[in-house]
């Protein structure tokens, strides 16, 4: 917004002919400043409302997590993943205020941590507000939730209650630093434009920052716990142990869908921008448009392809994995959704979609149990997305969105060179070593103390009934009839009673 500042000196050689022009031409600057603290007011206001609505949005998608755990695990465990998801936020919100803001985004610091603004203290500052810790506290729990689903029921609770503060409040922080403060040493926005390879990660939203982050946590878990009892039989078999509500998997992806339009056009974090000289049209509020357009395009085309996909693989059309794959075009276009054309959006979509079956294809060969697909989804299709951003981004939008460094390369694929792709590569292998090196141990400590895994009779009986007191639902798995054998034979012998039209037959089948 431009600057509307005036000083009496300025005006009075205008008013040279009216008696008193000092005078006037100090209270003409005086109605110049009032209008013009009103309009940044008007502005600070608009956008911390942008926001705040944006946070909210992402906050509700802890609901879509706990609606497709829920959905996704056998009916003994509910109450179990519902607590988690409840965790994941309580628990996240105290560690991320004490400690994960500050190591996030406490500036001045160096780019590896922050170290101001412990506790909130000396908060809020010119640079940030209330409304911008509330929006990135959102994203640190979201991660935490997806690690809950790669390890959903055999965990004990406290288990889930160290690694949700740990990763809320260290592990995940320090990757926002590298690549979202204007500190980090990765970052694209890096306020000393000192960028890595002369472009810096882009990752918008949050693809490697989010996805990554709590889809390699998830796999550590998982892998150190082993597989469910049951999920592959002696021979080595697969096993499907299905979860018990597609009804409620579908209500969570639906509000995942819905949360993820605070997720990506929520990170412009503001959205009265102008873009120079394109018109008074177009501005940061288109690019917040365009945003929603890319990520609604990504995860239809992977939808779509998971469907058909599986189609051709199994033989049927199957709700719970085009639920996920439409997750997972999501998770993938995270990263560019700010930067690429809405075609280039289709494209990415479409590969995460086969990326998902791949990752999946590969899991089950290797023995490996997530009950969510969240590693797979999440990890995967967040790398994916990464790669994707290299190839594609466009010069205009990378520039508009990352100004103030002229000549910044852009999309291999658009004619912008390869080191944004190298960046991008660099930024793949830090989160995974990093979050390798931080979760795995934590987990493998977990387990050497036998704080992490459930008792074998305790996983059997299911976690609702033997942590938690008793079962979700009045009905439960054991109650299922479709479990039970129920078909039986028995004779019926004749009598004299008549049938006005058809003969009794001797044999009936009672189910």
């Amino acid at each position: 917004m431009a600057s509307l500042t005036c000083s009496a000196s300025q005006l009075a050689p205008l008013l040279s002919s009216t008696r008193n022009s000092t005078e006037a031409a100090t209270y003409l600057c005086s109605q110049f400043t009032a209008i013009a603290n009103q309009l940044s007011d008007t502005s600070y206001a608009v956008n911390n409302t942008y926001l705040l609505f944006s946070a909210y949005l992402v906050f509700a998608m802890q609901l879509g997590f706990a609606m497709l755990c829920a959905g996704s695990v056998r009916a003994k465990n509910t109450m179990n993943i519902m607590l988690t998801n409840v965790l994941d936020a309580a628990a996240g919100g105290l560690s991320y205020y004490l400690f994960g803001y500050a190591f996030a985004f406490g500036s001045p610091s160096n780019g590896f941590i922050g170290r101001h603004f412990f506790g909130l203290n000396d908060f809020p500052y010119p640079q940030a507000d209330y409304s911008f810790f509330l929006y990135q506290w959102a994203f640190a729990i979201a991660a935490a939730g997806i690690t809950s689903g790669s390890i959903a029921e055999r965990t004990q609770f406290v288990a889930y209650l160290i690694y949700s503060s740990f990763l809320t409040g260290f592990v995940y922080p320090i990757v926002s630093h590298w690549i979202w403060s204007g500190d980090g040493w990765a970052s694209a926005s890096k306020s000393d434009n000192n960028l890595l390879f002369g472009s810096g990660a882009i990752d918008f939203a949050g693809s490697g920052v989010v996805h990554m982050v709590g889809g390699i946590a998830g796999l550590w878990g998982a892998l150190i716990e082993g597989p469910r009892i049951g999920r592959f039989d002696r021979s080595g078999r697969s096993v499907a142990l299905r979860g018990h509500s597609a009804s409620l998997v579908v209500l969570g992806s639906f509000l995942l869908w819905f949360g993820w339009y605070g997720f990506n056009p929520g990170s412009f974090l503001t959205i009265l921008k102008s873009y120079g000289d394109r018109g008074g049209y177009y501005g940061q509020w288109s690019a917040v448009g365009r945003t929603a357009v890319t990520t609604t395009l990504a995860g239809c085309t992977a939808a779509l392809t998971t469907l058909f996909g599986k189609r051709l693989l199994v033989g049927h059309w199957n709700v719970i994995d085009v639920c996920n794959g439409l997750l997972g075009g999501f998770a993938a276009i995270t990263s560019g959704c700010s930067v690429v054309e809405p075609w280039a959006a289709i494209i990415c979509g479409f590969v995460a979609a086969w990326v998902l079956i791949g990752c999946n294809k590969l899991a089950e060969k290797f023995k490996y149990d997530d009950p969510l697909e969240a590693a797979q989804l999440h990890g995967g299709c967040g790398a994916w997305g990464l790669l994707f951003t290299g190839l594609f981004a466009t010069k205009s939008y990378v520039n508009e969105v990352y100004p103030n460094k002229p000549g910044r390369p852009y999309g291999l694929f658009m004619g912008g060179g390869g080191k944004l792709l190298a960046a991008q590569i660099i930024q793949i292998l830090v989160i995974s070593g990093w979050v390798t090196v931080t979760m795995g141990p934590l987990f493998y400590g977990l387990n050497k103390l036998r704080l992490l895994r459930i008792s074998n009779e305790d996983e059997t009986a299911g976690m609702d009934l033997t942590r938690h007191g008793g079962f979700a639902y009045i009905y439960h798995d054991e109650d299922d009839p479709s479990l039970k054998p129920s078909l039986m034979m028995r004779r019926i012998e004749p009598t004299d009673e008549s049938t006005p039209n058809h003969q009794t037959s001797p044999t009936m089948i009672n189910v």
